[in-house]
């Protein structure tokens, strides 16, 4: 039996990047005591979503691994606290800037995943910063079991969950920054929670979503070409279980730490007896590659 906590954390973030990254702290240590052994924070949590507004100047905000604040704050956190904490940040690899996740365990960074699928919509304007991460979907070995990362966007593309599950993921995590549409008027809460607990029951594999909330503000400035508006994330994050269930899920406002357990041996005994694996026929996908 390989038992497994995870925390899912929700947290609203401000334009005081040391006092969001001390409020993580403080989160990952609560669901350290309450006996998470994998953590997951979410999108870009050092800062509000910048990516909100079009401006040079936010560029400056990437950093390499080895230099960003949130990251060496969790590096020695995730050491004393023998867990696996994944980090979402902005990175810079030479010329080139990601939108990325660290996954740290027990002190060390095992490797990066920079996302794969990056939106370009109104008041998400995100192809204004990143270029399309060049990992491919990453899984990473860790002291808590094989974990598979995708970030935010990532998330509403089935292809996404099927590479990680096929690569041996037994849990999936998405950081998030999701909220309001203001152009299109909806809100996609319901719709992004119910795409994900079905890459849960497809490939029967958990699934721990972790988002921002509260509303973020853009002034307008010379930089950013006099724009004003506003995004409400809508917090909501959640943990589902192998069949797509929501186990856990945080209110759509409020800081917020989920607990759930799993066994690792038991999932994979589940899905050897469904035979969803098994029964694939990759030579008939092609069509997914040829539109």
């Amino acid at each position: 039996m390989r038992k497994v906590t995870v925390g899912c954390i929700q947290m609203r973030c401000t334009n005081d990047r040391a006092d969001n990254v001390e409020r993580a702290v403080t989160l990952v240590k609560e669901a350290c005591a309450k006996g998470a052994k994998v953590i997951l924070l979410p999108e870009l949590f050092e800062r509000p979503y910048f990516c909100q507004e079009r401006c040079y100047d936010y560029y400056a905000f990437a950093e390499e691994p080895k230099d960003n604040k949130a990251i060496r704050a969790m590096i020695p956190l995730s050491r004393e606290m023998s867990c696996v904490i994944i980090v979402s940040f902005f990175e810079r690899d030479g010329k080139m800037l990601y939108n990325s996740a660290a996954v740290l365990d027990c002190g060390k960074i095992l490797g990066v995943y920079r996302k794969t699928h990056i939106p370009d919509d109104h008041y998400y304007q995100e192809k204004f910063y990143f270029s399309p991460g060049n990992t491919g979907f990453r899984t990473f070995k860790t002291s808590a079991g094989c974990i598979g990362v995708g970030i935010c966007w990532d998330q509403w593309f089935p292809e996404t969950a099927r590479c990680l599950a096929l690569k041996g993921a037994e849990l999936i995590f998405f950081p998030t920054a999701i909220g309001s549409e203001p152009i299109l008027g909806t809100d996609s809460s319901g719709h992004w929670m119910r795409v994900m607990q079905g890459h849960a029951a497809a490939n029967m594999v958990p699934v721990i979503a972790a988002n921002r909330y509260g509303t973020e503000f853009v002034e307008p400035t010379e930089a950013n070409g006099h724009q004003s508006s506003a995004l409400t994330f809508y917090g909501s994050s959640f943990i589902s279980g192998p069949d797509g269930e929501i186990l856990r899920q945080a209110p759509r406002e409020g800081n917020a730490v989920l607990i759930q357990s799993f066994d690792l041996d038991e999932l994979d005994e589940m899905r050897l007896n469904w035979g969803l694996f098994r029964d694939r026929r990759p030579e008939m996908y092609k069509e997914i590659i040829k539109k």
